[in-house]
């Protein structure tokens, strides 16, 4: 084949590498599973890094003496697998904290009292 002009090999070079250029867009049928997980793993990330701002919750981290920049590094390098499992957790934290021995005590003493006063 003898090309009569530059003009023509370049269209056929073009023309050739259109041809043989694969498919870069690519579309694909997703389930309503996979748009919800990627949703919920953005929620759990969302919950513990809420959990990790509470002013209470930094105040421990400093009292074991952990950063709190640090814990937050710590918690964008966990899998979703593992951020969800701690969401579940902190969904699971009783909402006053766990009572301590002198609180039954005092609650004890205030129940006798109130059924000896009537």
């Amino acid at each position: 084949m003898k090309v009569k002009s530059p003009r023509s090999l370049a269209a056929v070079v073009m023309t050739a590498a259109l041809c043989l250029q694969p498919s870069l867009a690519r579309a694909d049928m997703i389930s309503a599973q996979q748009v919800a997980g990627r949703n919920q793993a953005a929620a759990d990330r969302a919950k513990v890094q809420a959990f990790l701002d509470r002013a209470d919750v930094k105040r421990r981290l400093q009292a074991f003496g952990v950063k709190s920049l640090f814990a937050q590094e710590r918690v964008a390098a966990l899998s979703d697998q593992e951020v969800h499992t701690l969401a579940q957790k902190i969904d699971s934290l009783p909402a006053g904290g766990r009572l301590g021995d002198n609180d039954l005590i005092v609650i004890l003493l205030i129940a006798i009292l109130v059924v000896l006063a009537i």
